[in-house]
């Protein structure tokens, strides 16, 4: 698992200063001085490319820079940080000395916080809300969206519920429209918002032919869904917003994490989804992530997904009969049904994918999508290696 955030010897910062985003440059980038406000150079040793205020570098070199650049603004980082490389963004607070790497063009996936506020209080949630003022996410993200490389594959956009933002929420959408029109860019949300059909025509008209939102739908049974969200009435509303997205032609994919109380009815959500949304791009199974809100409340959402394996078997084998678009995601090999394996994906962001010691001589190691970090806490007891 790759650390994110962590503290730095800061030199030359004013300590009062705002956070600063700043954008690494090395020799191999084609592409300089583009915007000096956020551009530091990396240093790793060697020759010092010229023309740069700020320098960021690694223990391992702190006596050489501190050398040939004592007069420069220096951030000297962890070893253990030696993954970063040119084109990666990271946010430094000269005050407290701490820094966040916020993206990565070797990452295999990069997703922005947008808020921590949420209009759901969802059992497993594992980024538990919170009603805070926290529109300087937003804010930073504005400032973040120009210095990521045009071939940015895909941004994921997720909260909280980043609906919630409004006017910061399309913002947002135009300006990765204007700046990065051929990446994809995913957005997990609740879908309640686009209940208003001109909230949704909004959306629409940004015109950006890569979005799309991840909307989740827990059961056929609207008490179901609305008991795991903890919030009356949002099974409705959910349906509705897809509902209005389809009829703008917008792309919208459906979540559904598995657990106990999901698990029984997965049959009876994808016949629900196949009579009357079967218009929707993709419909993904999600193993839990054991963090957040799942920690609290285990003995009510836990289940070996050993145990949910023909449950599972069937929901996808039903959607993938109907020509439907279906995926497991955060699953291992191991533990579901090899007819459904050709749907597995390996989806757990690289930041945070482990494996464990017994997966060491699998066969299907590479192919398998391993455990989120937090998954000490909890795993099915049948993992057992292909051989």
């Amino acid at each position: 698992m790759l650390q994110l955030s962590g503290f730095a010897q800061v030199d030359n910062l004013t300590a009062n200063s705002r956070p600063l985003l700043l954008r690494l440059i090395d020799a191999s980038m084609a592409e300089r001085h583009i915007n000096l406000e956020h551009d530091a150079c990396l240093f790793r040793g060697g020759s010092l490319l010229g023309g740069f205020d700020r320098i960021v570098t690694f223990e391992a070199h702190r006596a050489e820079i501190e050398r040939i650049a004592r007069d420069k603004q220096l951030v000297v980082l962890p070893d253990h940080f030696g993954y970063l490389g040119g084109g990666d963004v990271i946010r430094v607070v000269p005050g407290r000395n701490a820094i966040r790497v916020l993206f990565r063009v070797t990452a295999s996936a990069n997703y922005f916080l947008l808020t921590e506020r949420c209009n759901h209080y969802c059992l497993m949630c594992s980024q538990p809300p919170k009603d805070i003022d926290d529109r300087w996410l937003a804010a930073e993200l504005q400032e973040l969206i120009p210095l990521l490389p045009v071939s940015t594959p895909f941004l994921g956009l997720t909260g909280g519920e980043p609906t919630l933002l409004g006017d910061d929420f399309f913002r947002l959408l135009s300006a990765t429209h204007i700046r990065l029109p051929d990446t994809a860019v995913h957005i997990l949300s609740n879908g309640r918002a686009f209940q208003d059909f001109e909230f949704a025509l909004r959306y629409a008209r940004i015109g950006h032919k890569h979005v799309s939102l991840g909307i989740p739908l827990y059961s056929a049974d609207p008490e179901v869904h609305d008991y795991v969200v903890q919030s009356k009435g949002a099974f409705d509303e959910t349906v509705k917003g897809i509902l209005n997205l389809a009829a703008l032609g917008q792309k919208v994919e459906i979540r559904v994490v598995v657990h106990k109380q999901t698990c029984e009815g997965l049959l009876e959500l994808s016949e629900f989804i196949f009579r009357n949304l079967t218009f929707v791009d993709h419909v993904t199974f999600m193993g839990l992530e054991i963090t957040g809100f799942t920690r609290a409340n285990m003995d009510k959402i836990w289940i070996d997904p050993i145990e949910y394996r023909q449950e599972l078997r069937s929901a996808v084998q039903f959607l993938a009969s109907a020509k439907m678009n279906v995926s497991v995601y955060n699953h291992q090999l191991c533990v579901i049904d090899p007819s459904i394996h050709r749907f597995a994906k390996k989806s757990i962001s690289d930041w945070k994918n482990e494996y464990l010691e017994e997966c060491g001589n699998c066969s299907r190691r590479d192919q398998c999508g391993g455990f989120f970090s937090s998954s000490k806490l909890a795993r099915s007891e049948h993992i057992a290696a292909f051989r």
